[in-house]
């Protein structure tokens, strides 16, 4: 049991800070939703039984990528009469195209990180409260005494604010 735990541990948490982007690159690669989810549940049992082969755990991320291009284009493959399936050359097309969009979405979500920590405390509270699931943006307004077009307006002007430190954050990146 001890060894089940030393090799399911690191390549849980490999694969759950990965499955995001990993999700959003299959389903980039794959038109349909349910044909998506089933292409990742292949990747997931894929990486799982090819866990051992990767050569370090910094790698994960674009070792899972080669592995999810490959499940996803076996399932196209299986589904190839079908004539809205891409032929190999447009679906390799896509995939580097995808890998690099997901490669753009994690240096976005990193300079948006930076930005909501350079929030004053009460904004970044707002914001956090506002994008929690399920919070309705009235009740939240009557909880704070505010109306909810008071609050959509505020929320809108962090928007902006974000979104502009997010982009300045991107291009001193770049430069660096």
């Amino acid at each position: 049991m001890p060894g089940d735990f030393q090799t399911h541990a690191p390549f849980l948490r490999l694969y759950v800070e990965h499955e995001p982007s990993l999700r959003g690159y299959v389903r980039s690669l794959v038109p349909a939703l349910q044909d998506a989810q089933d292409v990742m549940q292949e990747v997931a049992a894929a990486l799982w039984k090819r866990f051992h082969t990767l050569s370090s755990h910094e790698d994960f991320r674009r070792w899972a990528f080669g592995v999810a291009r490959l499940e996803a284009l076996e399932y196209l493959r299986k589904c190839r009469r079908d004539r809205h399936v891409f032929g190999d050359e447009m679906f390799e097309l896509l995939a580097a195209e995808a890998e690099e969009a997901a490669d753009d979405l994690v240096e976005e979500r990193k300079a948006l990180d930076v930005c909501l920590q350079k929030l004053p405390h009460e904004q970044r509270s707002l914001v956090e409260s506002a994008y929690a699931p399920g919070v309705r943006i009235d009740m939240l307004a009557q909880q704070l005494g505010r109306t909810a077009m008071a609050l959509y307006k505020t929320l809108h002007r962090i928007r902006m604010a974000l979104i502009e430190c997010a982009r300045k954050q991107l291009s001193r990146e770049e430069l660096a």
